[in-house]
């Protein structure tokens, strides 16, 4: 099956979007559990991690070409690193734990500090979260867009794992915000304009990129290498930043966290059979 980059790109968008929104409804139909929310987040931490370094940072590469592409890849990876690092320090928005209902359940004490203050939310403190999550999702959907934008015409399903990382993440993200309004007294419309809003970022960042690279850069590959060498960071940090500290904290269920951490990386690297063979030469090898 092939298909154009823009029609594949915009096949994505939808399927991220409509993911998103049914992330920020859940709370209001279903209880998360605890285990459950770990294990996705295992799972996408190493799927994340996966699609950096089987995925984003070689084709990165590949688009610098020449004997100085590996030092420039890697000094973008860095800097979005860097910069992702610096926003989750900034607005501090980790709040993936949806288990405070969960009935008989004990949390180990090193990690409830961070989600302690459940019934004392501050009306606008999902203004934060908001914030920082959002410009996270912008930076997902300049790595999709990227991706795509490198992709070359009739080339399949590119950019299958990148979506496949962005489309696991958004409803654990989505949640976040939504959990948050509810617990600092929002009215539902609000909640479900936040969520829509929420929603629609990651499309409009991917979408931006991939029309407007030609506008704002002339087509410039080096630009497109750079973004995706970038967002290898922002994925690499968000997971070893974000999502496995969380998961970390906690002492049990170590197996299924390990086994689901490993899949997610099996699976970032089995999607390259998906992608064209020429898109870069990590499997190449």
């Amino acid at each position: 099956m092939t298909s154009s980059p823009a029609a594949l790109l915009t096949l994505y968008c939808l399927a991220i979007a409509a993911f998103s929104l049914l992330g920020g409804l859940l709370p209001g139909w279903v209880k998360m559990t605890h285990t459950r929310t770990q294990l996705v987040m295992s799972l996408v931490s190493g799927l994340m991690l996966g699609v950096a370094f089987y995925h984003l940072l070689p084709h990165s590469v590949t688009l610098f070409g020449g004997p100085a592409a590996i030092d420039r890849a890697v000094w973008w990876l860095v800097l979005g690193l860097i910069a992702m690092l610096l926003l989750l320090r900034l607005f501090h928005f980790h709040q993936h734990d949806f288990s405070q209902v969960e009935k008989g359940h004990h949390h180990d004490h090193d990690h409830d500090h961070d989600h302690g203050h459940d019934h004392s939310v501050h009306h606008l403190a999902w203004v934060g979260i908001a914030l920082g999550l959002g410009l996270h999702t912008l930076v997902d959907g300049v790595a999709l867009g990227a991706v795509m934008r490198g992709a070359p015409e009739g080339a399949g399903f590119a950019g299958a794992g990148v979506f496949l990382a962005i489309f696991l993440h958004k409803p654990l993200d989505a949640m976040s915000v939504i959990t948050i309004m509810e617990r600092g007294g929002w009215s539902r419309s609000a909640r479900v304009a936040a969520n829509v809003g929420f929603a629609l970022l990651c499309p409009l960042g991917a979408l931006l990129f991939f029309f407007g690279v030609d506008v704002f850069a002339g087509g410039s590959v080096p630009v497109v290498a750079a973004s995706l060498a970038f967002a290898a960071g922002a994925f690499v940090c968000i997971a070893l930043g974000d999502l496995l500290p969380e998961v970390h904290f906690h002492s049990h269920d170590r197996f299924k966290l390990t086994l689901a951490f490993l899949l997610g990386i099996a699976i970032a690297w089995t999607m390259g059979a998906l992608e064209p063979g020429g898109l870069h030469g990590a499997h190449s090898l």
